[in-house]
């Protein structure tokens, strides 16, 4: 197989995976089961994430004509990730670092499902990217005080986990109080995971999930990472008013949540790929955590290791701490740590087409990419230990750049050996 076809291969076990996360894939189904015996009252569709405006799409086509008709609701997605609806509204917003505009329409949200009765149905789409979206701090937290410390967090590299576990106890809407506010109208969510585990009580911070994570828990995370605590915060920590339904609350008892697709089932996609190609592939996991430079460093000894012909595939969600003048990118910097690790084929990638804070999925890198980057005058370590891997695979022309993919399963990295 020649470079250029190893190339085109990684290019499309990457396709794969995030085709096979897409939500016209298995929404109709689910909606079709769910709507099997219609409410006989209001029906609620909400979500919030980088696929929910798509999910919302797909619902409402899916929904029988006498049901749809009685369909309503709003949803919010980041900036670019809109898709055309009839009777749900959806509303853009700022992610990952939470706007004006997805606050106000958290708010209209929790009103509506504090105003949902027995005989109602709230539907949640959930997706990554939900926690930033779906804002709705506590009065005595304020707006922008949220804001610093979730772009703190990020900026320390702090795992989407702990991030979650903050934000519920800082929030009005997430750990299962919307959820709560819904009761005891029945809340169904639907969820793209895009989370190490697939945990629903983490994806977009489980907003109709209980939540056993406690505000001690939170306080510790924001001590850990040394983030500055505002006095508001800390009493807030300190009160029973930031508390989230535990696991078994009787608010959560009529909360059903079904997770549609996962990361491990688009790296099988992406297997089977490898797979028609001639290679062997092997998953090596699909909650592959850690720093990024860190990771790679491990992933290239097992590289070595591996039988020719071999396609190591794994997902999960590394981080990246920014220290240099760079954007960082946990995928391009993996894949850039990866090249000074060896001559390997490999590409990185983000399944919703956003690699850090930029609109670039990833990069993916040849044998020879050291010595192009040499023969263009550019350092590689010297880029990689500034944080700037987008710039370097720029020069290289070697980014995947999809655009917003409308769906999110986390992580796709591959190395073909051979």
């Amino acid at each position: 197989m020649s470079p250029d076809e190893k190339i085109n291969l990684m290019k499309a076990m990457f396709d794969a995976a995030v085709q096979t996360a897409h939500p016209e894939n298995f929404i109709a189904a689910a909606v079709a089961e769910t709507l099997a015996v219609a409410p006989t009252g209001r029906i609620f569709v909400t979500g919030f994430g980088k696929a929910s405006a798509v999910m919302a799409s797909a619902f409402e086509a899916a929904a029988p004509p006498e049901l749809r008709a009685r369909l309503e609701g709003l949803v919010i997605v980041p900036d670019g990730h809109s898709s055309p609806c009839m009777q749900i509204e959806i509303i853009e917003a700022a992610h990952p670092v939470p706007d004006q505009r997805g606050l106000q329409a958290a708010g209209k949200i929790l009103e509506a499902a504090s105003h949902l009765g027995d005989n109602d149905l709230m539907v949640v789409l959930v997706s990554g990217g939900g926690s930033s979206l779906f804002c709705l701090p506590h009065p005595n937290i304020g707006f922008q005080t949220k804001q610093d410390i979730t772009g703190q967090l990020l900026k320390a590299g702090a795992p989407i986990d702990e991030m979650n576990c903050v934000r519920k106890h800082l929030s009005m809407v997430k750990g299962g109080q919307l959820a709560g506010a819904a009761y005891p109208a029945k809340t169904l969510s639907f969820a793209i995971s895009d989370v190490p585990g697939d945990d629903p009580a983490v994806i977009a911070s489980g907003p109709t999930v209980g939540d056993d994570s406690t505000a001690q828990q939170a306080m510790d995370i924001l001590m850990r990472y040394q983030i500055e605590v505002p006095a508001p915060v800390y009493a807030h920590l300190q009160s029973d008013a930031c508390e989230t339904p535990f696991s078994g609350d009787a608010c959560l008892s009529k909360s059903e949540m079904r997770v549609l697709a996962t990361p491990m089932k688009s790296l099988q996609a992406a297997a089977e790929v490898a797979r028609k190609a001639g290679y062997n592939p092997v998953i090596l996991g699909d909650a592959l955590e850690g720093e990024s430079c860190a990771l790679a460093a491990e992933m290239a000894e097992i590289a070595k290791a591996s039988p020719p012909q071999t396609a190591l595939i794994s997902g999960g969600e590394t981080t990246v701490i920014v220290r240099g003048a760079g954007k960082g990118g946990r995928n391009a910097e993996f894949i850039h740590a990866l090249a000074l690790q060896g001559a390997f084929f490999g590409l990185a990638a983000d399944t919703d087409g956003i690699d850090g804070a930029l609109a670039v999925a990833g990069a993916y890198i040849t044998p020879d990419t050291l010595a192009r980057a040499e023969n263009l005058e550019i350092d590689a370590k010297a880029r990689l230990e500034d944080n700037d891997s987008h710039g370097f695979f720029a020069a290289l022309e070697n980014q995947i750049i999809t655009g917003p993919t409308k769906t999110n399963v986390n992580d796709f990295r591959v190395i073909l050996n051979g």
